[in-house]
Protein backbone atom coordinates (compact mmCIF):
# COMPACT_ATOMS: atom_id res chain seq x y z
CA UNK A 1 0.00 0.00 0.00
CA UNK A 2 1.33 3.56 -1.07
CA UNK A 3 2.15 5.81 2.07
CA UNK A 4 -0.42 8.71 2.81
CA UNK A 5 1.51 11.73 1.83
CA UNK A 6 1.10 14.86 3.49
CA UNK A 7 2.98 18.32 2.30
CA UNK A 8 4.53 20.40 5.04
CA UNK A 9 5.26 23.80 4.05
CA UNK A 10 8.01 25.79 6.59
CA UNK A 11 10.76 28.38 5.86
CA UNK A 12 13.56 26.30 6.06
CA UNK A 13 14.18 22.79 7.51
CA UNK A 14 17.43 23.98 10.19
CA UNK A 15 17.62 22.84 13.75
CA UNK A 16 14.92 24.81 15.04
CA UNK A 17 11.90 24.18 17.75
CA UNK A 18 9.43 24.06 15.14
CA UNK A 19 11.30 22.02 12.37
CA UNK A 20 12.40 19.50 14.84
CA UNK A 21 9.04 19.28 16.73
CA UNK A 22 8.26 18.20 12.72
CA UNK A 23 11.07 15.61 12.69
CA UNK A 24 9.86 14.54 16.07
CA UNK A 25 6.67 13.15 14.13
CA UNK A 26 7.74 12.51 11.01
CA UNK A 27 9.95 9.66 12.20
CA UNK A 28 7.01 8.36 14.57
CA UNK A 29 4.77 8.25 11.74
CA UNK A 30 6.37 7.27 8.60
CA UNK A 31 6.55 3.96 10.87
CA UNK A 32 2.65 3.85 10.51
CA UNK A 33 2.19 4.50 6.51
CA UNK A 34 2.29 8.74 6.58
CA UNK A 35 5.03 10.14 4.46
CA UNK A 36 6.21 14.35 4.69
CA UNK A 37 7.37 15.49 1.81
CA UNK A 38 8.14 19.27 2.14
CA UNK A 39 8.06 22.61 0.05
CA UNK A 40 10.22 24.88 1.98
CA UNK A 41 11.63 28.31 1.27
CA UNK A 42 15.14 28.74 0.74
CA UNK A 43 17.54 27.48 -1.96
CA UNK A 44 20.32 26.37 0.49
CA UNK A 45 20.04 22.90 1.79
CA UNK A 46 18.30 22.60 5.48
CA UNK A 47 19.92 20.83 8.43
CA UNK A 48 17.27 18.16 8.40
CA UNK A 49 17.45 17.82 4.69
CA UNK A 50 19.89 14.66 4.19
CA UNK A 51 17.71 13.08 6.85
CA UNK A 52 14.42 13.99 4.91
CA UNK A 53 15.48 12.17 2.11
CA UNK A 54 16.90 8.92 3.32
CA UNK A 55 13.28 8.76 4.91
CA UNK A 56 11.96 8.52 1.19
CA UNK A 57 10.86 12.78 2.15
CA UNK A 58 11.07 15.11 -1.42
CA UNK A 59 11.80 18.67 -0.64
CA UNK A 60 10.53 21.01 -3.45
CA UNK A 61 12.16 24.90 -3.31
CA UNK A 62 9.98 27.89 -3.45
CA UNK A 63 11.66 31.64 -3.77
CA UNK A 64 12.04 33.21 -0.49
CA UNK A 65 8.51 35.73 0.31
CA UNK A 66 9.69 39.06 0.56
CA UNK A 67 8.00 42.91 -0.52
CA UNK A 68 8.38 43.58 -4.27
CA UNK A 69 8.78 39.48 -5.13
CA UNK A 70 4.71 38.68 -4.35
CA UNK A 71 4.03 37.93 -8.23
CA UNK A 72 6.76 36.32 -9.10
CA UNK A 73 5.82 33.97 -5.37
CA UNK A 74 2.27 33.19 -6.52
CA UNK A 75 2.83 32.25 -9.57
CA UNK A 76 5.32 29.78 -9.02
CA UNK A 77 3.02 28.64 -6.12
CA UNK A 78 0.06 28.00 -8.56
CA UNK A 79 2.35 26.43 -10.99
CA UNK A 80 3.63 24.32 -7.73
CA UNK A 81 -0.23 22.91 -7.33
CA UNK A 82 -1.06 22.33 -11.13
CA UNK A 83 1.96 20.07 -11.13
CA UNK A 84 1.73 18.35 -8.02
CA UNK A 85 -1.76 17.28 -7.48
CA UNK A 86 -1.34 14.57 -5.48
CA UNK A 87 -1.58 15.87 -2.35
CA UNK A 88 -4.68 15.73 -0.19
CA UNK A 89 -3.14 17.45 2.74
CA UNK A 90 -0.83 20.57 2.88
CA UNK A 91 -0.06 21.32 6.08
CA UNK A 92 1.29 24.90 6.62
CA UNK A 93 3.78 26.32 9.31
CA UNK A 94 4.28 29.55 8.04
CA UNK A 95 2.40 31.57 10.22
CA UNK A 96 0.72 34.66 8.44
CA UNK A 97 2.38 34.00 5.57
CA UNK A 98 0.46 30.74 5.31
CA UNK A 99 -2.59 32.26 3.48
CA UNK A 100 -1.01 32.77 0.08
CA UNK A 101 0.43 28.93 0.10
CA UNK A 102 -3.24 27.91 0.90
CA UNK A 103 -5.11 29.94 -1.34
CA UNK A 104 -3.63 28.53 -3.92
CA UNK A 105 -3.85 24.90 -2.73
CA UNK A 106 -7.52 25.93 -2.38
CA UNK A 107 -8.07 26.62 -6.01
CA UNK A 108 -5.80 23.75 -7.21
CA UNK A 109 -8.55 21.46 -5.54
CA UNK A 110 -6.80 20.17 -2.42
CA UNK A 111 -9.42 19.62 0.13
CA UNK A 112 -7.63 19.80 3.61
CA UNK A 113 -5.89 22.88 4.16
CA UNK A 114 -4.25 22.93 7.28
CA UNK A 115 -2.83 26.31 9.24
CA UNK A 116 -0.48 26.01 11.84
CA UNK A 117 0.24 29.20 14.21
CA UNK A 118 3.53 28.81 16.28
CA UNK A 119 4.23 32.41 17.15
CA UNK A 120 2.14 34.79 19.39
CA UNK A 121 3.10 37.93 18.78
CA UNK A 122 5.34 40.17 16.23
CA UNK A 123 8.06 42.69 16.94
CA UNK A 124 6.94 45.63 15.01
CA UNK A 125 9.64 46.43 12.31
CA UNK A 126 9.53 47.82 8.03
CA UNK A 127 7.67 44.34 6.92
CA UNK A 128 4.78 44.94 9.28
CA UNK A 129 2.40 46.62 7.05
CA UNK A 130 3.48 43.23 4.89
CA UNK A 131 2.45 41.05 7.56
CA UNK A 132 -0.59 42.78 7.91
CA UNK A 133 -0.99 42.41 4.15
CA UNK A 134 -0.60 38.60 4.87
CA UNK A 135 -3.22 38.27 7.73
CA UNK A 136 -5.99 39.95 5.89
CA UNK A 137 -4.80 37.32 2.50
CA UNK A 138 -5.57 34.05 5.06
CA UNK A 139 -9.19 34.61 4.51
CA UNK A 140 -10.89 30.95 4.01
CA UNK A 141 -8.57 29.64 2.23
CA UNK A 142 -7.91 26.86 5.70
CA UNK A 143 -9.96 24.14 6.18
CA UNK A 144 -8.36 24.01 9.66
CA UNK A 145 -6.78 25.91 12.40
CA UNK A 146 -3.95 24.74 14.13
CA UNK A 147 -1.71 26.54 16.83
CA UNK A 148 1.11 25.28 19.48
CA UNK A 149 -1.27 27.30 22.18
CA UNK A 150 -4.08 28.85 22.79
CA UNK A 151 -2.50 32.17 22.58
CA UNK A 152 -0.51 31.44 19.32
CA UNK A 153 -4.47 30.62 18.10
CA UNK A 154 -5.77 34.05 19.70
CA UNK A 155 -2.91 35.92 18.05
CA UNK A 156 -3.50 34.73 14.37
CA UNK A 157 -6.87 33.76 14.22
CA UNK A 158 -8.78 35.98 16.37
CA UNK A 159 -11.37 34.26 17.89
CA UNK A 160 -13.27 31.92 16.34
CA UNK A 161 -16.60 30.70 16.49
CA UNK A 162 -18.66 27.97 15.07
CA UNK A 163 -17.68 24.32 14.79
CA UNK A 164 -16.03 24.87 11.38
CA UNK A 165 -13.96 26.76 12.33
CA UNK A 166 -12.57 26.14 15.75
CA UNK A 167 -8.81 25.98 16.28
CA UNK A 168 -7.07 22.85 17.16
CA UNK A 169 -4.14 23.20 20.08
CA UNK A 170 -1.60 20.62 18.76
CA UNK A 171 1.15 20.50 21.75
CA UNK A 172 4.63 20.99 20.24
CA UNK A 173 5.80 17.30 21.70
CA UNK A 174 8.96 15.71 22.30
CA UNK A 175 10.29 12.53 22.07
CA UNK A 176 10.21 12.61 25.93
CA UNK A 177 12.37 9.51 25.90
CA UNK A 178 15.16 10.81 24.57
CA UNK A 179 15.77 13.38 27.52
CA UNK A 180 15.64 10.98 30.65
CA UNK A 181 18.36 11.38 32.42
CA UNK A 182 21.87 9.62 32.36
CA UNK A 183 24.63 11.09 34.90
CA UNK A 184 27.17 9.27 32.19
CA UNK A 185 26.11 11.66 29.40
CA UNK A 186 25.85 14.95 31.94
CA UNK A 187 29.50 14.13 32.99
CA UNK A 188 30.92 13.58 29.17
CA UNK A 189 29.44 16.62 27.93
CA UNK A 190 30.28 19.04 30.75
CA UNK A 191 33.78 17.77 30.30
CA UNK A 192 33.13 18.79 26.48
CA UNK A 193 32.38 22.43 27.47
CA UNK A 194 35.79 22.61 30.68
CA UNK A 195 32.73 23.01 33.25
CA UNK A 196 34.11 21.38 35.83
CA UNK A 197 32.19 21.85 39.34
CA UNK A 198 30.31 25.25 37.99
CA UNK A 199 26.55 26.19 37.78
CA UNK A 200 25.68 25.72 33.72
CA UNK A 201 23.16 28.41 33.00
CA UNK A 202 21.97 27.45 29.43
CA UNK A 203 20.04 28.65 26.69
CA UNK A 204 19.36 27.37 22.77
CA UNK A 205 18.02 29.78 19.98
CA UNK A 206 18.54 31.42 17.29
CA UNK A 207 20.31 34.45 17.02
CA UNK A 208 17.64 37.16 16.37
CA UNK A 209 16.11 39.76 17.67
CA UNK A 210 13.01 37.69 19.42
CA UNK A 211 15.71 35.86 21.38
CA UNK A 212 16.77 38.80 23.30
CA UNK A 213 20.58 37.20 23.90
CA UNK A 214 21.56 40.59 24.83
CA UNK A 215 19.55 40.95 27.91
CA UNK A 216 20.74 36.96 28.36
CA UNK A 217 24.01 38.12 28.28
CA UNK A 218 23.49 41.40 31.05
CA UNK A 219 21.40 38.80 33.32
CA UNK A 220 24.92 36.45 33.01
CA UNK A 221 27.11 39.27 33.73
CA UNK A 222 25.64 39.91 37.08
CA UNK A 223 25.15 36.11 37.53
CA UNK A 224 29.09 35.79 37.24
CA UNK A 225 29.59 39.10 39.33
CA UNK A 226 27.82 37.13 42.13
CA UNK A 227 29.78 34.04 41.80
CA UNK A 228 32.45 33.39 39.24
CA UNK A 229 32.05 29.16 39.54
CA UNK A 230 29.32 29.80 36.47
CA UNK A 231 28.76 28.93 33.07
CA UNK A 232 26.62 30.26 30.08
CA UNK A 233 26.00 28.03 27.35
CA UNK A 234 24.64 29.21 24.29
CA UNK A 235 23.78 26.98 21.54
CA UNK A 236 22.50 28.34 18.33
CA UNK A 237 23.18 30.22 15.36
CA UNK A 238 21.86 33.64 13.66
CA UNK A 239 22.57 36.94 12.30
CA UNK A 240 23.12 38.11 15.92
CA UNK A 241 25.90 35.98 16.93
CA UNK A 242 29.09 38.20 16.16
CA UNK A 243 27.32 40.83 17.63
CA UNK A 244 26.71 39.17 20.61
CA UNK A 245 30.03 37.62 20.88
CA UNK A 246 31.41 41.06 20.53
CA UNK A 247 28.98 42.02 23.42
CA UNK A 248 30.00 39.24 25.64
CA UNK A 249 33.69 40.29 25.40
CA UNK A 250 32.71 43.97 25.72
CA UNK A 251 31.36 42.96 29.59
CA UNK A 252 34.26 40.85 30.47
CA UNK A 253 32.39 38.35 30.13
CA UNK A 254 33.66 35.62 27.14
CA UNK A 255 35.43 33.45 29.20
CA UNK A 256 32.94 32.13 30.75
CA UNK A 257 30.32 31.91 28.08
CA UNK A 258 30.50 28.82 24.91
CA UNK A 259 28.81 29.99 21.81
CA UNK A 260 28.19 26.34 20.47
CA UNK A 261 26.49 27.13 17.43
CA UNK A 262 23.85 24.56 15.84
CA UNK A 263 24.05 21.43 17.59
CA UNK A 264 22.70 17.72 16.87
CA UNK A 265 22.70 16.83 20.36
CA UNK A 266 20.16 18.86 22.33
CA UNK A 267 19.25 16.09 24.58
CA UNK A 268 22.83 15.60 25.81
CA UNK A 269 23.60 19.19 26.18
CA UNK A 270 20.63 19.67 28.45
CA UNK A 271 22.08 17.03 30.79
CA UNK A 272 25.17 19.02 31.15
CA UNK A 273 22.74 22.24 32.40
CA UNK A 274 22.18 23.06 35.59
CA UNK A 275 19.36 25.90 35.06
CA UNK A 276 17.38 26.90 31.36
CA UNK A 277 17.37 30.81 30.71
CA UNK A 278 14.92 32.06 28.32
CA UNK A 279 14.01 35.94 28.02
CA UNK A 280 12.28 35.94 24.77
CA UNK A 281 10.10 38.88 23.97
CA UNK A 282 7.79 36.83 22.51
CA UNK A 283 7.05 32.79 21.70
CA UNK A 284 4.42 30.72 20.36
CA UNK A 285 5.17 27.76 23.03
CA UNK A 286 8.67 27.08 21.87
CA UNK A 287 9.54 23.20 21.29
CA UNK A 288 12.89 24.06 23.19
CA UNK A 289 11.61 24.91 26.54
CA UNK A 290 9.30 21.48 25.96
CA UNK A 291 12.81 20.26 25.72
CA UNK A 292 14.60 21.69 28.72
CA UNK A 293 11.35 20.21 30.94
CA UNK A 294 11.80 16.81 29.06
CA UNK A 295 14.96 16.70 30.75
CA UNK A 296 13.76 17.86 34.23
CA UNK A 297 15.55 21.04 34.27
CA UNK A 298 14.32 24.13 36.11
CA UNK A 299 13.56 26.91 33.64
CA UNK A 300 13.14 30.77 34.50
CA UNK A 301 11.41 32.38 31.44
CA UNK A 302 10.49 35.83 30.42
CA UNK A 303 6.29 36.54 30.87
CA UNK A 304 6.11 37.04 27.23
CA UNK A 305 5.81 33.44 27.57
CA UNK A 306 2.51 31.73 27.45
CA UNK A 307 1.51 30.24 31.02
CA UNK A 308 0.92 27.09 29.30
CA UNK A 309 4.28 26.33 29.03
CA UNK A 310 4.58 25.53 32.18
CA UNK A 311 3.94 21.54 32.03
CA UNK A 312 5.88 19.88 34.49
CA UNK A 313 5.62 23.39 37.37
CA UNK A 314 9.38 23.67 36.91
CA UNK A 315 8.95 26.89 35.10
CA UNK A 316 9.28 30.38 36.64
CA UNK A 317 7.91 33.71 34.86
CA UNK A 318 9.68 36.91 35.49
CA UNK A 319 8.39 40.26 33.84
CA UNK A 320 11.19 41.85 31.24
CA UNK A 321 10.94 45.21 33.02
CA UNK A 322 12.92 43.73 36.27
CA UNK A 323 16.54 44.30 36.20
CA UNK A 324 18.99 42.12 35.32
CA UNK A 325 19.78 41.78 38.63
CA UNK A 326 16.81 40.66 39.76
CA UNK A 327 16.98 38.25 37.34
CA UNK A 328 20.38 36.70 38.60
CA UNK A 329 18.94 36.84 42.28
CA UNK A 330 16.15 34.41 40.69
CA UNK A 331 18.93 32.11 38.99
CA UNK A 332 21.35 31.99 42.11
CA UNK A 333 18.47 31.16 44.04
CA UNK A 334 16.96 28.02 42.39
CA UNK A 335 17.31 24.61 42.87
CA UNK A 336 19.15 23.04 40.48
CA UNK A 337 18.36 19.46 40.31
CA UNK A 338 16.79 17.35 37.09
CA UNK A 339 13.49 16.09 37.95
CA UNK A 340 11.59 12.85 36.39
CA UNK A 341 9.17 14.50 34.57
CA UNK A 342 8.41 11.51 31.56
CA UNK A 343 5.13 10.82 33.11
CA UNK A 344 3.95 15.00 33.33
CA UNK A 345 4.97 14.92 29.38
CA UNK A 346 2.82 12.04 28.56
CA UNK A 347 -0.55 13.11 30.49
CA UNK A 348 -0.07 16.88 29.50
CA UNK A 349 -0.16 15.16 25.53
CA UNK A 350 3.73 16.47 24.92
CA UNK A 351 4.95 13.16 24.34
CA UNK A 352 5.45 13.06 20.12
CA UNK A 353 4.85 9.10 20.46
CA UNK A 354 1.20 8.96 21.25
CA UNK A 355 0.85 12.91 19.75
CA UNK A 356 1.69 11.56 16.41
CA UNK A 357 -0.97 8.74 16.93
CA UNK A 358 -3.43 11.55 17.06
CA UNK A 359 -2.07 13.79 13.93
CA UNK A 360 -2.01 10.63 11.97
CA UNK A 361 -5.80 9.66 12.69
CA UNK A 362 -6.85 13.21 12.12
CA UNK A 363 -5.10 13.26 8.76
CA UNK A 364 -7.06 9.56 7.58
CA UNK A 365 -10.26 10.95 9.15
CA UNK A 366 -9.62 14.46 7.03
CA UNK A 367 -9.26 12.42 3.56
CA UNK A 368 -12.30 10.13 4.14
CA UNK A 369 -14.23 13.05 5.26
CA UNK A 370 -13.20 14.64 1.68
CA UNK A 371 -11.98 17.45 3.14
CA UNK A 372 -14.14 20.63 3.86
CA UNK A 373 -14.01 22.41 0.78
Amino acid sequence: MKPLRILQVVTIMNRGGLETMLMNYYRQMREKGIQFDFLVHRMEEGHYDAEIRALGGHIYRMPQIKPGNYRRYFRELDAFFAVNRQYKIVHSHMNENSGFVLRAARQAGVPCRIIHSHLSDLGLDYKYPFRLYARMAIKDHPSDYFACSERAGEWLFGKRGGSSSKVTVLHNAVNAADFRYNENVRQAVREELGAGDAIVIGHIGRFNEQKNHRFLLQVFEAVHRRNPNTLLVLAGDGHLRQLMEKEAEKRGIVHAVRFLGVRGDIAALLQAMDLFLFPSLFEGLPVVLVEAQAAGLRCIVSDRITKESDITGRVSFLPLELSPEAWSAAVLGASYEHADTRSQLRESGYDAESMADWLGDFYRARIGAGGKG
